[in-house]
């Protein structure tokens, strides 16, 4: 099995406390830093899919550009493709962290959840 794919911001406080609790769990993960390394549209098109989570799970709501941009009034009437985009081009709006496995992804850290797959 290869290592899970483990998606933060080093700067976000609940990237932090899931990335400790990789650690103190000896769970084997390969480190991404999504500001220096932004998912691409094809990464986001198969996690979203992998993950069966609506794709709005996926945007940051409660960070400052979300709200800057006014996308909860926006995003419900974009297009699959267009949000795809909107995710490509900045980090800053994707939901963090996120843990990529062979089969899963999770958006966000929820400990319970993370126990399940790891």
């Amino acid at each position: 099995m290869k290592n899970p794919l483990f998606i933060e911001y080093p700067k976000c406080t609940t990237c932090k406390k899931a990335k400790k609790w990789l650690d103190e769990h000896a769970a084997a993960y390969t480190d991404r830093n999504i500001k220096e390394e932004n998912p691409s549209i094809d990464e986001l098109k198969q996690w979203h899919e992998k993950s069966g989570l609506p794709l709005k799970r996926f945007f940051n709501t409660s960070g400052m550009l979300y709200r800057e941009m006014g996308l909860k009034d926006k995003l419900p009437g974009m297009s699959e493709e267009e949000q795809y985009e909107l995710l490509a081009d900045d980090g800053m709006l994707v939901k963090r962290p996120i843990l990529v496995t062979e089969d899963r992804v999770l958006t966000g850290f929820r400990e319970k959840e993370w126990e399940e797959v790891l």
